[in-house]
């Protein structure tokens, strides 16, 4: 059995909730925060940061994963706008994660494989993977590198990654030497 994948979490979605919503044209007039449609976008230098105000006033945190950061983040952007944390409630919502398969992939036996599973993405130069049993997405390049997105946590994303290195031996779509790269 194989090493199971190192899973590194990119970013997670937080968004907090002020007990009083933020106005988006105040955040617009007071720090130059970019309106566009029913959002504004302000970026904060310290900490590093993107803050997105929704139409209902929420702030979305975006550009890093762990909460203490992203609350202050949100402290900050309050702070610059003349107003207090007190009370702002937050909400987790789904990661972006990534991991790397220790050997490459035979991509058209993936496909043909895993058939209605999976969706060839051109753009992405990729493979979509619809995982239905942990509920996410998997975006799979042929280098084995693989893009998650949709996980509510960390560890779900490591569960993921054992599932489909093992299934990925077990259906010989993994390339452990170049004869085996061309067989179906």
């Amino acid at each position: 059995m194989s090493e199971p994948p190192t899973v590194r979490v990119e970013n997670q979605l937080i968004r907090f909730v002020p007990p009083e919503p933020v106005e988006l044209d105040v955040a617009v007039s007071k720090l130059g925060a970019i309106r566009q449609d029913d959002y504004a976008v302000h970026t904060l230098v310290t900490p590093r940061a993107t803050i997105i105000v929704d139409k209902e006033g929420r702030i979305v945190i975006h550009g890093t994963n762990r909460m203490e950061v992203a609350r202050h983040a949100a402290k900050e952007f309050l702070l610059q706008l003349g107003r207090s944390d007190d009370g702002l409630k937050a909400e987790l919502g789904g990661i972006i994660a990534s991991f790397k398969f220790a050997n490459q992939l035979n991509m058209p036996r993936l496909i043909k494989k895993l058939g209605k599973d999976v969706e060839k993405d051109e753009r992405l130069d990729c493979v979509k993977v619809n995982d239905t049993r942990h509920n996410i997405m998997l975006y799979v390049w042929g280098n084995g590198k693989v893009i998650v997105e949709n996980a509510t946590h960390a560890n779900l994303v490591a569960m993921a990654a054992v599932y489909w290195q093992e299934r990925l031996i077990e259906e010989k779509i993994m390339i452990e030497s170049e004869s085996d790269s061309e067989a179906d």
